[in-house]
């Protein structure tokens, strides 16, 4: 099989367009036409529907493209572990994590990995799904439970807890509560239980709206969170990953927390010996330790 008719067939799948795939490419539009109607031809089927709004993939092109689709990918790997032979660290690093974690904690924190390694393209890629990393959809990934995909380099990082906050304006104000029913008369700030998050998270905000305070905010990720606390809207459900760098938020109810909650690097096996990757893990790692030193200074508590 013709393996640059393959590669135009699956710029054209991906583009769902002769014309998109042609300004790809650097061909014509007649060019990229006649290359698909002779692979179909070679091939003895229609790979695509066509109409007035683009091309559809046929259930027989849908077959080749998933096959071309893996092809690029394993291209990429191979690529990416071309480059890494180099000495410098340098590229595309595809890092996927929840939103929660890459905004408030990895976020602030890369300035330092930049100026290590100024030539490094990150692709941060915040959700909460969990990407196929196997399947190359990235290179790294930060998760809040143990991957369970096979043929993949794991490492525990630290473990964290969702434990409740309030800044010292709001305290004043509203007064410290000294027992749980004491929300009651409280603004409680928390992850909506039905937004995708942990468990340990969904399941403590779902504890504590049950004692119907007079009032609440939910947001869908812990950001949203952390700004109602930093603006002295109520109590807050957060990470306490967030101590060492909001240090002057106050602990409120102390005996009141999740259960604890693993977070986990994890990558390909195939990438062991990517610089780009090792240079990352590295990094993380530096941080998790310069973290646990703050965390161990103690936050602020209620008591």
């Amino acid at each position: 099989m013709d393996w640059d008719k393959l590669r135009i067939f699956h710029a054209v799948a991906d583009a769902g367009s002769l014309t998109h795939a042609g300004d790809t490419l650097h061909l014509s539009q007649s060019a990229v036409s006649r290359q698909i109607r002779s692979l179909e031809e070679s091939l003895g089927t229609t790979l695509f529907h066509r109409h007035a709004r683009g091309l559809i993939l046929t259930e027989q092109g849908e077959l080749l493209f998933d096959a071309t689709a893996m092809m690029a990918r394993k291209l990429d790997s191979a690529a990416a572990r071309i480059r890494d032979s180099e000495e410098e660290v340098f590229g595309e690093l595809k890092v996927t994590t929840a939103t929660g974690f890459g905004t408030l904690w990895l976020v602030p924190r890369l300035v330092k990995l930049y100026e290590r390694y100024p030539d490094l393209k990150i692709d941060l890629m915040l959700e909460e799904r969990v990407l196929d990393l196997p399947m190359r959809e990235a290179d790294v990934a930060i998760r809040m439970k143990e991957p369970s995909q096979a043929d993949l380099i794991r490492k525990r990082l630290m473990n964290i807890r969702m434990r409740l906050y309030a800044s010292p304006e709001y305290l004043a104000r509203a007064g410290m509560p000294m027992r749980l029913e004491d929300l009651a008369t409280h603004r409680v700030i928390c992850q909506n239980p039905s937004t995708p998050q942990v468990a340990a998270g969904a399941e403590l905000s779902n504890r504590l709206l049950g004692y119907e305070s007079r009032s609440s905010l939910t947001v869908n990720n812990y950001f949203g969170v952390l700004q109602g606390v930093l603006n002295h809207i109520g109590v807050g459900v957060l990470p306490d990953y967030l101590t060492a760098d909001f240090p002057h938020l106050v602990r409120v109810l102390p005996e009141v927390e999740s259960v604890e909650v693993p977070v986990f690097l994890a990558y390909p096996e195939e990438l062991r010996q990517s610089r780009r990757v090792s240079a990352f893990r590295d990094f993380v790692q530096e941080e998790i330790v310069a973290y646990r030193r703050q965390q161990a200074e103690g936050p602020a508590t209620g008591d």
